[in-house]
């Protein structure tokens, strides 16, 4: 039996229009688009009534909801192609059971998203996407459509279906998000609609403007009738994103622990994202076509400018007034390192751009052959693509010491006016290092699907439904090589023997442009002091001004080894379609049967109906790549352990793999009467790995550990035989066994109460494993390398809870009718146990990669300590969402709450990882990962819209209105740590709407 937590949170908010940015009028409500996971799904049956825009934006999501086949739920546009917010993501949060992370990056949480990126569903991200019922996805290595990519404007609504039939295609086990637009047969006739509006974001005090409109008619000619739609979208958002950060606590002397120190950085981000979207109808007689244009574009750019503490924990010291919390934290207190001279930092310059398109066009055709009898024949193209450019330039800073107050909520860095004074002094600056970091994926798909439907006349059997879908997709990734490039110009640990000091601002000879960046009106009003950071012309520059740059370092070096320029290599930029190593070639082809029966038993006092199916699809995998060896051995004359004798080689890497999946379902309702019913859902389903982690690449080494005896004999202490591959292209799709059970109370057109549970039995989940890999040295013999790779590798499951409430107060006099609520509320527990699990009290060794096994899947503190015991990645347990509502007359207002628990980001990722920590008692140094954790966040949002008449509104709305603070933390064993915090500020819209 599953036990679930009792919570004291109320019940929760959620899967409609929380805000709202488009007209309120009074509007006959739009049939919405049929279920769109089946080419012919059943008919909604959705009474005519004229209410306001968002009453009927809920009473159409309900009616979906009540008389879908399967379990789903739904946010309905409250007028033509406007859904309640500013992004896809931020409208999916408000669903019931939907999560989303607000990280810019996976593997990089430290990059705040202030529209939120990624999905989960049921706290898995196992998610596929599709529009209009087609499977679409962006170009990012992924499988599912970067939603964030997505103009909002052009959306009739959006869909969550949380278990799968056979009609919809495979590949969603979290769920499926399918999202709807209008066609032109949706209206009666001619409908045009514009809106115009500008976002102002209170932080950088900047506007940036939005516009979206649309276009419709249907006519009658002796061919048939036909109808057209355009609607095109484009907006631009500024946003800002300030951050206290804190390095990971060391233990310094077996009791407290410190911090290496702490830092701060801003980030300002712009977005402009254009969408198209055009479809073409057609009918005659028992005929009807149509056809699906879609577009969206997605430009970013972001910048960031930061200060961050570069110490070393060993050399550390800690002042004698230092004040320590009961855990041995460090509280208060000055950090120095005499040892290196000095606290040492890093002052960068980050550029960052990246611009996205995807495209997708399909075509329908449907012909009713007669009473029982339908088909339809369905074809798709889509193509994706996007390119990026990442570039890091910094400048070093050598201060005399630290001063940390980490008492409040947020930490802060303590200056006197000796501090300000270094701060401001060229001398104490010097060029430190470049990062570069390129990527260009492109992916595209053609699909066909063929289906047929045979109406029985019978009283308990419905219809059966059956059809055929096939598929070839490509993939093509390239990565600069190393991906992030990271290259010192001249760091305090190259001193003494690589050069002979550091490339100083103020030296003449190293006059590259800086800046003096100015943190203005950080985290709305603190005072940060201003430091010297390289000029942006430097990081968009690449390449040139990065050779420029390191040849500082050449200069130095040639000084250093009295003038012999010999030793000083030069700098090598990555390489970006060149070496194999950063290029992923994925090809797929898959071919689909399925059929479903719908059946009822209507004449039963307590009527149940559903359906069962089964959906079977085969799956051919082709990956091209490569495989390397380097051999590292010495290559003169040894003694000791023998050397196995095997040449390097590059050799073509194809991999090829074929499965098939069998993949049953049931579906069940019973109607306990016209406004309660219950339903029961069993069925298998399946996600196919990720194209990034299918990279046929693998990379093979012999290394030697060696010591010289005073004749200048070498003796090999130790042969190293290891590999890592950066994917696995004969993974395997992650599987689970998936039972829902729900009850769904709908007392009125806009009131209901649904609960809901779930339980998903995952197998095969994709963990990183070592396996054995033969080669044969000159004799013959083989030679086992151990490689690291994904494999699928574990088992786990997601069980919990969802309660959704909404309600108008109809039953209340005049105005007071206008009030209402929705609210909604997640509980999800999750674990994974591995096939072979990997765990020891310890880490050991200084690695942090992927070779580092009980590092990666449990993660390690910086004294060596493991964790282990980690829940899946971006789940909360417990999420809710709060709405208070108000339509009456010509005002329709919103204020939304929405509030998700702590959930891990990742272990072993950017920031909170490194190969410096120390185990106890002397043990040696060992590499470390902390869990990193996104603390609990909530988010206040409002808007209000008042109509001056049919055509014409105007709205005002607001965001992050409570001015919350996004927290990082950081998993150690003195507790959850504050890793970082970031601060957004308020933003706000204003729009006017005009519809004819």
């Amino acid at each position: 039996m599953i036990k679930y937590q009792k919570t004291a949170v109320s019940l929760a908010a959620a899967q409609a229009a929380l805000l709202c940015s488009g007209m309120a009028f009074a509007q006959t409500a739009p049939a919405p688009a049929a279920a769109a996971s089946a080419p012919d799904a059943k008919t909604q049956k959705i009474e005519t009534v004229v209410v306001s825009g968002r009453r009927a934006a809920l009473q159409s999501a309900q009616k979906i909801k009540q008389d879908a086949d399967e379990i789903v739920d739904s946010v309905n546009a409250d007028d033509i192609g406007k859904l309640p917010d500013h992004s896809v993501t931020e409208v999916l949060q408000r669903i019931v059971g939907v999560t989303i992370d607000r990280t810019m990056a996976k593997g990089d949480p430290e990059h705040y998203s202030v529209e939120g990126s990624s999905v989960n569903i049921r706290g898995l991200s196992y998610v596929r996407s599709e529009v209009n019922g087609r499977d679409t996805f962006s170009a990012n290595g992924g499988r599912a459509l970067n939603f964030e990519d997505v103009p909002p404007e052009l959306m009739a609504g959006v869909d969550v279906y949380k278990n799968p039939s056979a009609v919809q295609v495979e590949g969603a086990i979290g769920g499926l998000v399918n999202l709807r637009t209008a066609l032109p047969f949706d209206y009666a006739g001619f409908k045009a609609a514009l809106t115009v509006g500008g976002n102002y974001n209170d932080l950088q005090g900047k506007w940036s403007p939005s516009a979206s409109g649309l276009v419709a008619n249907r006519w009658n000619t002796d061919l048939g009738e036909f109808g057209a739609l355009l609607s095109l979208a484009r907006s631009k958002t500024t946003t800002r994103t300030d951050l206290w950060q804190v390095e990971p606590y060391y233990n310094i002397d077996g009791t407290h622990w410190a911090p290496k120190g702490a830092q701060w950085r801003d980030s300002n981000f712009d977005r402009t994202r254009e969408g198209t979207y055009g479809a073409l109808q057609w009918k005659k007689a028992n005929v009807s076509s149509s056809l699906t244009y879609f577009e969206s574009k997605y430009r970013m750019h972001w910048d960031e400018n930061a200060l961050f503490a570069q110490s070393s924990p060993s050399n550390m010291k800690i002042s004698s007034d230092a004040t320590y919390g009961a855990n041995g934290a460090l509280l208060t207190g000055t950090l120095t390192d005499p040892a290196d001279g000095g606290i040492n930092f890093g002052a960068d310059t980050r550029y960052m751009t990246r611009d996205s398109k995807t495209r997708d066009l399909g075509w329908n055709l449907k012909w009713k052959a007669s009473d029982r009898w339908s088909f339809s024949t369905d074809f798709q193209l889509v193509k994706s693509k996007t390119n990026a450019f990442d570039s890091t330039v910094a400048t070093g800073l050598v201060m005399p010491k630290e001063t940390l107050d980490l008492t409040g909520s947020t930490p802060r860095v303590v200056f006197d006016a000796s501090d300000l004074a270094g701060l401001k002094d060229l001398g104490n600056y010097y060029w430190a290092f470049t990062m570069e970091h390129l990527d260009r994926s492109k992916a595209d798909s053609k699909v066909w699907r063929a289906d047929a439907k045979v109406n029985f006349d019978n009283a308990v059997l419905q219809d059966l439904q059956f059809g055929i879908r096939l598929t070839d997709k490509s993939a093509t990734t390239i990565n600069s090589a190393p991906s992030y490039n990271w290259a010192a110009i001249t760091q305090t640990w190259q001193r003494g023997w690589d050069i002979n000091h550091l490339a100083y601002l103020n030296d003449p000879r190293f006059n590259a442009p800086t800046t003096l960046h100015q943190f203005k009106n950080f985290f709305g009003g603190q005072n940060v002091p201003s430091i010297y950071v390289p000029d942006v012309s430097l990081a968009k520059g690449y390449p040139g001004t990065y050779a420029d740059l390191h040849k500082y370092h050449d200069i130095l070096c040639t000084e250093q080894h009295g003038g012999d320029a010999s030793a000083c290599g030069p700098w090598t930029p990555a390489t970006f379609g060149t070496d194999p190593e950063g290029t992923n070639e994925q090809h797929e082809k898959t071919q689909a049967v399925y059929g479903q029966l719908r059946f009822g038993w209507e004449d039963l006092p307590t009527p149940v109906d559903g359906n069962v199916g089964l959906r079977v699809v085969r799956t051919d995998m082709k990956a091209n790549g490569y495989m390397v060896f380097k051999n590292n051995a010495p290559t003169t004359a040894t003694t000791g352990v023998p050397v196995p004798v095997v040449a390097a080689f590059s050799k073509p890497l194809d991999a090829a793999q074929t499965y098939t999946d069998v993949l049953p379902s049931l579906n069940l309702r019973l109607k306990a009467s016209d406004t309660l019913q219950f339903r029961a859902a069993l069925s298998q389903a399946i996600s196919r790995p990720d194209f990034s982690q299918l990279q046929a690449y693998t990379a093979l080494s012999l290394d030697t550990q060696k010591h010289t005896l005073t004749d200048g004999t070498v003796v090999i202490d130790s042969v190293s035989l290891s590999g890592k591959a950066d994917g696995n292209p004969l993974l395997k799709p992650v599987k689970s066994n998936q039972l829902d059970l729900t009850g769904e109370w709908y007392f009125s057109k806009t009131g209901s109460l649904t609960v809901a549970v779930f339980d998903k039995e995952l197998k095969d989940i994709i963990v990183g494993q070592s396996a054995s890999v033969q080669l044969n040295d000159g004799n013959g013999t083989p030679v086992n390398f151990t490689v690291t790779s994904p494999v699928n590798g574990a088992k786990g499951h997601a069980r919990g809870l969802e309660i959704a409430f909404q309600r108008y107060l109809d039953m209340l006099p005049g105005w007071l009718a206008g009030f209402g609520v929705q609210a909604n509320y997640t509980y999800v527990d999750s674990k994974t146990k591995p096939y072979d699990p990997i765990k020891s009290a310890y880490c050991s060794g200084t690695s942090t990669g992927a070779d580092n096994l009980n590092l990666n899947i449990n993660g390690c503190d910086t004294d060596g300590r493991t964790f282990g015991n980690l829940p899946l990645i971006n789940l909360s347990k417990n999420a809710y969402n709060l709405a208070l509502l108000y339509d009456y007359g010509p005002i329709s207002a919103r204020v939304a709450y929405s509030w998700r628990s702590r959930y891990l980001q990742g272990v072993n990722v950017n920031g909170t990882n490194g190969g410096d920590g120390q185990l106890p008692n002397a043990g040696g140094g060992v590499a470390w990962a902390l869990p990193t954790w996104s603390d609990a966040y909530g988010q206040v949002d409002a808007g209000v819209t008042y109509r001056f008449n049919d055509h014409f509104s105007f709205s005002l709305e607001g965001q992050n209105l409570n001015n919350a603070l996004a927290r990082q933390l950081m998993q150690q064993h003195i507790g959850y740590m504050t890793r970082g915090v970031n601060y957004t500020g308020r933003r706000y819209t204003v729009q006017a709407s005009y519809s004819f």
